[in-house]
């Protein structure tokens, strides 16, 4: 039986203490120890990125990623970019293109590039297709998906 620990997190700008496994995925301890649903189960390998968090900066696959590498370090989920009065550039331009179709992979593909043009807006697409390269959707959006992060990246520019 694992040890559980008192783990802290900051998670959309709001603290939490979770008492857990430290090697739990951090994607189960955002799912059902906070109730936040943004973030999918996907695959479980870390290969679709329906997961998908935004932690230090950068796009990582939360269903790999131990919850106790996340204590002390601020953690960004599709819930806490915009609202929907007021939604993130990124969200603006899914919901322009109609990029979503079943959903499920969404937040993965907004958080990357969320990630990917908060450290650099005015990207090229060469450097969006590489940042998006290892995302999949099985629904077959992505061209709307190119168009609309293109579309984010002027107006995030």
């Amino acid at each position: 039986m694992a040890t559980k620990e008192r783990i802290s997190l900051d998670v959309n700008n709001e603290s939490y203490d979770v008492e857990v496994d430290p090697e739990m995925p951090l994607l189960y301890a955002i799912r059902n120890e906070l109730g936040i649903t943004g973030p999918k189960f996907g695959c479980g390998l870390a290969q679709c990125g329906a997961c998908t968090v935004i932690m230090d900066g950068r796009a990582i696959r939360s269903c790999m990623t131990p919850v106790k590498s996340a204590q002390g370090r601020p953690v960004r989920t599709i819930d806490g970019l915009g609202t929907p009065d007021n939604p993130h550039p990124v969200q603006r331009a899914f919901i322009e293109e109609q990029v979503p179709q079943c959903g499920l992979c969404i937040s993965g593909w907004v958080m990357t590039s969320v990630a990917l043009l908060e450290r650099n807006p005015n990207v090229n697409d060469a450097e969006i297709r590489q940042s998006l390269s290892s995302l999949k959707c099985r629904c077959g959006t992505h061209m709307s998906i190119l168009r609309a992060v293109k579309n984010a990246a002027k107006a995030m520019a």
